[in-house]
């Protein structure tokens, strides 16, 4: 029986519309009837201040959740690194898609020679902030907000050396300029370049027909970045960065993760590599090292400094 109509809700962006878009085509292949609800969401609307003073975690995701517990729509298509670790009850993960770019990169104005003295940087993220920071401590770092089209044309109209993105949002609907570094020093934020998809945790029909998209080594990979998030911090403001990859010569799973300062002057980094069959812990074991080795107070210290201004 497939005569249920799936509706997909999204942000109104070009690049949350290309998202939809590929899993709308992968549910009709599969031979699903399916339409597009678009919806504009708070993180969108307001673009005047940074995302942590905002204090809302899933502030782009949180439009449509409530759209879908309303039954207005289905199934939404969210960027995974934008979803908060905890969803809302009643709402489940029903497919990860595999994954694209993990990386960030540069986008420069063709000349890289402020590498070498000072600079000017622009980002919204408090994770890329911090390491480049650490990498330039001669350079300021400038926020930027908005979707990639928005920050592209920002990074233009203004005097910046270049702005940081990640490059599967800008490959994905073919804004990566040939004016680009890949930054693969800077350890990506948990679960970028991957799509998540989620429903009803009660739409029986809908969560089978998803859960045919879902990826399984992204999902593992993905679940150990998020889960490495999770237990440092539980919501997505302070700069933690995570990368989990599978590596099919001997089953093991490498993962590398960070925890940085604001300024990015300090920086707890943490390697490890386990065997596939111990993944379920690895994020979590990971991120316990980092807070007895003093990230609990550099945790502590973050929160108190992201405390919104009365």
């Amino acid at each position: 029986m497939k005569e249920k109509t799936i509706r997909i809700g999204t942000r109104d962006s070009e690049l949350a519309l290309w998202q939809a878009h590929t899993v709308q085509k992968k549910l009709n292949d599969l031979g699903y009837k399916t339409e597009i609800v678009a919806v504009k969401s708070q993180g969108d609307i307001i673009l005047d201040k940074p995302l942590y003073e905002l204090g809302i975690t899933g502030i782009f995701t949180k439009t449509l959740d409530i759209a879908m517990i309303n039954g207005e729509v289905d199934i939404a298509v969210h960027s995974m690194k934008d979803v908060p670790t905890a969803l809302p009850i009643g709402i489940v993960q029903a497919a990860v898609l595999e994954r694209a770019n993990v990386l960030d990169i540069l986008v420069h104005k063709g000349n890289l020679d402020f590498l070498n003295g000072t600079g000017m940087i622009a980002t919204g993220s408090l994770r890329r902030q911090a390491q480049w920071l650490n990498k330039y401590p001669n350079h300021t770092v400038t926020d930027l907000r908005g979707n990639v089209n928005t920050r592209m044309q920002k990074l233009k109209d203004n005097n910046w050396n270049g702005a940081v993105f990640a490059a599967a949002g800008l490959e994905r609907i073919n804004l990566k300029p040939e004016t680009f570094i890949d930054l693969d020093w800077m350890i990506p934020a948990p679960a970028q370049g991957a799509m998540v998809v989620v429903a009803m945790g009660n739409d029986n029909y809908t969560i089978d027909a998803v859960s045919q998209l879902n990826d399984i080594e992204t999902e593992i990979c993905t679940y150990i970045e998020r889960q490495f998030l999770r237990t440092l911090e539980g919501g997505c403001t302070a700069p933690i960065g995570a990368l989990a990859k599978y590596n099919q010569h001997d089953d093991t799973i490498e993962f590398h993760g960070c925890l940085l300062s604001l300024d990015g002057k300090q920086k707890f980094e943490i390697k490890k590599a386990v065997d596939i069959s111990a993944w379920k812990k690895l994020g979590f074991h990971s991120a316990q090292e980092i807070l007895e080795n003093g990230g609990s107070d550099l945790m502590a210290e973050i929160k108190n400094q992201l405390k919104p201004k009365v």
